[in-house]
Formats: structure tokens, C-alpha cells, sequence
């Protein structure tokens, strides 16, 4: 059963840092373009951050450059997304998302194939 399940979510005051993982079962995610997302109540869908599938180059939105670093493992099949200097504002459901074919270099919202199930960012006091 293809499966994408995120873990390491939590509670944090601001400043402080987390890591997520994206940790996928019945197929390979070196094979796939690997996205980041967020989002937080009474907001959109927001795109932070993607690693391609051949070189393993990095891209990242606005928000969250030189905060946020995303890294792949191939041998244990999991992605990573390093979150420090954390702002009340990245308070949000994080999701990771897998797409075998791409556009651009980081593909749309409509062309991921599979999405993990979220988890949970609080950031506060």
C-alpha cells in the first residue's frame, strides 16, 4: 500500500526549532519530487519548499528561506524538513506531498500523486 506519513510535530516557542519527516512505504521516493505544504486555520493551502528528484536541488518560498532546509534520505526512503527560528506565524498543519512528474522543477498543487495526512505545528508562549 503506497503510503506518505509525516511525524514530529509538535508544541515549540518561538525561536525554536523541529524537524519533520516524511517517511514513505510502497514505493520509492528518490523517484519522486518531494513537496512541502502548511496550513493554517482560515488560510490557504501554502507551498514552502520542494527537493527535485535527480540532482537534489532545493527550492523554498519566501517565508520560510533560510529558516527551513529540506533534505532527502534515500536509504531509509524519508525526506526531512529542518525548521528553526520558528514565528508564531509558521503555526500550521504541515504536509508532504510526492509527484513522479513535474512542469517545473517543483511541481503544482494538481500534480502531486500522494499526500501524507499532516502534522501538527504549534508555536507559542
Amino acid at each position: 500500500q503506497v503510503q506518505l506519513v509525516e511525524s514530529g510535530g509538535g508544541l515549540v516557542q518561538p525561536g525554536g526549532s523541529l524537524r519533520l519527516t516524511c517517511a514513505a512505504s510502497g514505493f520509492t521516493l528518490e523517484h519522486y519530487v518531494i513537496g512541502w505544504f502548511r496550513q493554517a486555520p482560515g488560510k490557504e493551502r501554502e507551498w514552502l519548499s520542494c527537493v527535485t528528484r535527480n540532482d537534489g536541488s532545493t527550492y523554498y518560498a519566501d517565508s520560510v528561506k533560510g529558516r527551513f532546509t529540506v533534505s532527502r534520505d534515500n536509504a531509509k526512503n524519508t525526506v526531512y524538513l529542518q525548521m528553526n527560528s520558528l514565528k508564531p506565524e509558521d503555526a500550521a498543519v504541515y504536509h508532504c506531498a510526492a509527484a513522479r512528474r513535474a512542469t517545473y522543477y517543483c511541481p503544482a498543487y494538481r500534480e502531486y500523486d500522494y499526500w501524507g495526512q499532516g502534522t501538527q505545528v504549534t508555536v507559542s508562549l
